[in-house]
Parts: structure tokens; C-alpha cells; sequence
């Protein structure tokens, strides 16, 4: 009769084999599968090398690209916007300064005079901001001669448009035409609107230009970026409707969703008449920003850059 202890010891044969089969079977195969490993963590780490080398090298000679185009910019640029003015506004706090610092630079070089900067704050496309500006709109704080778009109860076209008229020399064809705006309209709607947060003055005095170049980089929230761009369209449009062109540059974060280049190229009505750069915080992107400016002096507004569809550079003048 098979008692207890017999399947007992049965079962702890069966596991004792089992164990003595783990344990043969690995002594068996530890040698082989471990070289197997080691060889195939060698050959990874010397392809890891390999690629370390050529990303040196390629960015060894993107530097080097980088440096001629940073070299030779200057004498692109020469003279292309000679005894013309130039204002500047800074959309958001991502732009670097060596971006701002190298389009001044390049202005210069191209004959331009910068007269200023203006850099926005988020409350200026804020939504939640609309009550204070509607206040300063409706109130007796607008300098005489500046006048209200009377086709509209928008608030971000309303606020646009003022600022258009104290930061833009009215272009060819305006009513007023090369006329300077009065440089105390000018720092009265500024310090109005920087009183209420909206924007500040980068630069000591900003006084009316020519044409305007917006920078922008990055991207808004998906959660308001629609409501937050259209503000900022209706006030590069304003730009350049009141003046002789505007042109937006931004970094290719800014061609993605939510970004200002990607409204704006994205807009049937404002791409044709708004030249876009989306390379800005590059060399090359740069130049293309200021010859940029100079074709719209020609009437010539286009999409520039790496992005899709985008020209590499702006048409050259005839």
C-alpha cells in the first residue's frame, strides 16, 4: 500500500531533477550565451562611438556654415533697406536675445534705423485681459488724432489698430503717406498700454517706423492658443496695412500648432500680404528676416525658410 511518504519522496525527486537539470543546463550554455553577450554589448558600444564621431563631425561643419553665413550676413544685406526705419516687437519672452541682438545688428548693416523695441506681455492676448483694455479704449486716455476702427466692437482689432498708428509711418498709397506720427502719441498710448500690462518698451524710446518685425518663438497652450494667436495676427495685419510691410519671424517650434508662424501661413487672407520666416534663431534665418523686409518695400510679401512650402531665402532685388 503507497502511503503519504512515498508520493512525498516522489515529489521531492521530481524536484530535485529538476533542479539538477537548472542547474547542468546552465553551467552548459553560461559560457557560450555570456561571450554571445559581451560580444554583442562590445559591438553596440563601438557603433555608440561611430555615431558620436560623425554627430561631432556633422555638427563641426554645421558650425562651420553656421560661421560663414553669420560672416558673410553684413554684406547680404547691404544697403537693401538704406534710409528706412525698422521697429521691433518681441511677441514673448522665449526669444533669445542673441536673436534680437543679431537682427539689430543686421538692420543696421542693411541701412535701417531701429527705432525701437516693444516686447509684448502674455496679458496682451490674454482673454481675460479684455475688460481692462476696453476700459483704456473707451476711456480719455487716447492721444488726439488717434482714432478708433469705427467698423468694429472687437477688442483685439481695436487695440491693434491704435497701436498701428503710433508705431507705423503710414505707407505708399495711406492717406498721410510718410507722414511721422507724433512721437508724443506715440509714448502716451506705449505707457497706457504698459500701465495695464500689456507690454513694455525694451529700448529707452521707441518712436514710428517704416516697417515692423515681429519675433516670435515657440508655441501657446493648445487650451487658448487659437484665441491668443488671432490677437496677434490682427496686430501684425495692422502693422502692415498702416505701414510699408511687417514680417514675423519665429523658430520652427513656431510652425507647429499653436505657434504664430503656423497662424499666419495657415491664414488665407494674412499669408499673401505678411512675409513669415521660420528660422530665426539661425544665421541664415536671420538674413531672411531683413531681406524680407526689403521685398515687402517692394510689395512683395512671401513664406521663408525650412519649413513646408517655405522659400529658402527671399527673391533678390531687380
Amino acid at each position: 500500500m503507497i502511503d503519504f511518504r512515498y508520493h512525498l519522496v516522489s515529489l521531492i525527486a521530481v524536484f530535485l531533477a529538476v533542479a539538477l537539470g537548472i542547474v547542468i543546463g546552465t553551467t552548459q550554455l553560461n559560457g557560450p550565451l555570456t561571450t554571445n553577450l559581451q560580444g554583442q554589448v562590445s559591438n553596440l558600444q563601438q557603433d555608440k562611438r561611430e555615431l558620436e564621431g560623425q554627430t561631432q563631425q556633422l555638427q563641426s561643419r554645421l558650425n562651420d556654415v553656421g560661421g560663414f553665413e553669420e560672416a558673410v550676413g553684413p554684406t547680404l544685406v547691404q544697403n537693401t533697406l538704406a534710409d528706412r526705419s525698422v521697429v521691433l516687437v518681441i511677441g514673448n519672452n522665449d526669444v533669445p536675445a542673441d536673436v534680437v541682438e543679431g537682427i539689430t545688428a543686421l538692420l543696421g548693416a542693411a541701412g535701417a534705423t531701429v527705432t525701437g523695441s516693444v516686447r509684448l506681455t502674455s496679458d496682451y492676448s490674454d482673454p481675460q485681459s479684455e475688460t481692462n483694455l476696453q476700459g483704456y479704449l473707451a476711456g480719455p486716455g487716447l492721444p488726439p488724432g488717434v482714432t478708433l476702427p469705427p467698423d468694429t466692437e472687437d477688442t483685439g482689432k481695436m487695440v491693434a489698430s491704435v497701436l498701428a498708428q503710433v508705431l507705423m509711418v503710414p505707407g505708399a498709397g495711406d492717406a498721410g503717406a510718410g507722414t511721422t506720427p507724433d512721437q508724443t502719441a506715440t509714448s502716451s498710448v506705449l505707457a497706457g498700454l504698459e500701465e495695464l500690462g500689456a507690454l513694455s518698451s525694451d529700448t529707452s524710446s521707441v518712436s514710428p517706423a517704416d516697417f515692423a518685425v515681429f519675433l516670435t518663438a515657440g508655441a501657446f497652450p493648445s487650451q487658448d492658443a487659437e484665441a491668443r494667436n488671432a490677437s496677434l495676427v490682427q496686430l501684425v495685419t495692422a502693422l502692415d496695412r498702416q505701414g510699408s510691410g511687417a514680417v514675423v519671424a519665429g523658430d520652427t517650434a513656431s510652425t507647429g500648432d499653436g505657434g504664430l508662424v503656423a497662424a499666419i501661413r495657415g491664414d488665407a487672407t494674412v499669408s499673401p500680404a505678411v512675409s513669415t520666416v521660420d528660422n530665426v534663431d539661425t544665421a541664415a534665418g536671420r538674413v531672411s528676416t531683413v531681406l524680407a523686409a526689403a521685398a515687402e518695400g517692394r510689395d512683395t510679401s512671401g513664406a521663408y525658410g525650412t519649413g513646408e512650402d517655405a522659400q529658402p531665402v527671399p527673391p533678390p532685388a531687380r
